[in-house]
């Protein structure tokens, strides 16, 4: 039996093999502008042929060992077909059919495949993208990488703000967990000063009888306990002696320093007359002469009268 490379190249199958060339029509070109387009299953069927070549090329700048220049040349030719897609959906609308656009186009993605937002990063025009391996090129990685975040200082304003009762503790009692927690250890230290004065009173009555009774204790707890409680009660006469004292001397220290006025102050009201009557004199001077205000003066005395 031949083999298959022995039957492509006989005459039979190549004479079929040129018959059904010569039935094919000559492929056809895409037309350089979407507007030469005037049949709208035509500019489909280009649209879907360029969406092929697209991925096509996205499939191969996945290979990181291309090279920094072949990369770049399938990014720049990936960007061209993407721009002529957007002319062929734009003359699919005007013909009259779907709407692609409103689907809306697949975002950029950075390495870790975060969505990103980089309308222009290279300066080569609006929504030009960058695909596969040539986000790690030189000068294109640093456009997907986040600037540190800066922690703004707050002002005086904004710290001041939401500083209310509860910064300073006014609003601990109202949820009630504060006083859970308080509530036991009051209880204790309340029970705990009451049995201690209750020892210390107990202890004091038992020193005043022995004091009262004239009974010298020789050994023994309760006498040194009692001793201890009359001797705190003496320093605290004492203290309060002193005490005393002090205060009474600051009292005539302070008697001491007073300013004592001798002569009578006048108060406000006469302050007040005497200046009213300053200034009636003046004005009296400034307008009349003076024998007027000698005869006005005769005048007062003969009906004494007396302002």
């Amino acid at each position: 039996m031949a083999r298959n490379e022995e039957k492509a190249q006989s005459m039979l199958n190549r004479f079929i093999t040129m018959k059904q060339e010569e039935k094919r029509k000559p492929k056809e070109r895409r037309p350089y502008l979407a507007s030469e387009c005037r049949d709208l299953a035509e500019a489909d069927r280009w649209r879907s042929e360029i969406l092929r070549e697209i991925g096509a090329k996205v499939a191969e700048i996945q290979n990181e060992g291309l090279g920094e220049h072949r990369l770049r040349d399938l990014n720049d030719e990936i960007n061209k077909l993407l721009r002529e897609r957007m002319h062929w959906e734009k003359r699919i609308v005007e013909l009259g059919g779907q709407n692609y656009a409103l689907k809306g186009a697949p975002k950029m993605t950075d390495l870790d495949g975060n969505i990103v937002d980089i309308p222009n990063p290279s300066g080569r025009g609006p929504g030009y993208r960058y695909f596969g391996a040539a986000k790690k090129l030189p000068g294109v990685r640093e456009l997907f990488e986040k600037p540190p975040e800066v922690r703004k200082r707050r002002s005086r304003y904004e710290i001041y703000k939401r500083i209310d009762a509860s910064y300073y503790g006014y609003r601990d009692d109202e949820d009630g967990v504060l006083e859970k927690l308080e509530g036991p250890a009051e209880e204790e230290m309340r029970t705990q000063a009451t049995e201690e004065w209750k020892r210390i009173e107990q202890v004091r009555r038992e020193a005043l009888k022995t004091v009262q009774s004239g009974e010298v204790a020789t050994a023994g707890a309760p006498s040194i306990a009692a001793a201890q409680v009359l001797f705190e009660e003496e320093e605290d006469v004492v203290e309060e002696e002193r005490r005393l004292e002090q205060e009474r001397e600051e009292r005539e220290r302070g008697k001491e320093s007073e300013f004592v006025v001798h002569v009578p102050l006048p108060d406000e009201k006469e302050i007040e007359k005497m200046v009213l009557e300053k200034k009636k004199r003046d004005l009296l001077s400034k307008y009349t002469s003076e024998g007027l205000l000698e005869e006005q003066e005769e005048a007062k005395e003969m009906l004494n009268i007396h302002r």
